[in-house]
């Protein structure tokens, strides 16, 4: 019985994220930061448009140095597919497995880590977690950025 309800489960999240479009994402577009005991971390996205979302983030240490990843959420064959590139490398794909109102969660079994990325807001702050597919993972939270 237990088998059965983690496959439908799983079937449920597929099904989900098949039909899918880029533009359910749109809550997560704005320029948001956090100031932690580390640092200072901000997290842009841009609207959806034309297939394509553009993200960037830069997380500044306390002691100055400052580390970024460049971001992009696109649909492509057929799927929305997030692309991560930590300091500018090669990007890595994670693939749309599911979403539900304001909450995503992207997958890549075959990376070492992480293997899922997952985006939702909370409050009206947009958070993000990177977990192993045991779970085990990091997570931050950002206020919306007033200019």
């Amino acid at each position: 019985m237990k088998k059965i309800l983690i496959l439908c489960a799983l079937l449920s999240v597929a099904a989900t994220a098949r039909g899918a479009s880029i533009d359910e994402l749109a809550w997560m577009a704005g320029s948001w930061t956090a100031e932690g005991r580390s640092g200072t971390s901000e997290e842009l996205w841009t609207e959806p448009a034309g297939g394509l979302m553009l993200g960037l983030n830069r997380t500044i240490r306390r002691e100055g140095r400052a580390s970024f990843e460049f971001l992009r959420i696109e649909e492509r064959e057929g799927a929305v597919t997030y692309l991560a590139s930590p300091g500018g490398a090669v990007p890595t794909p994670f693939t749309l497995v599911g979403t539900k109102g304001e909450r995503a969660v992207f997958e890549n079994r075959e990376h070492d880590f992480p293997q899922r990325i997952i985006y939702w807001k909370k409050e009206g702050d947009l958070c993000a977690r990177v977990e192993s597919l045991e779970g085990e993972g990091q997570e931050w939270c950002w206020k919306k950025k007033s200019r």
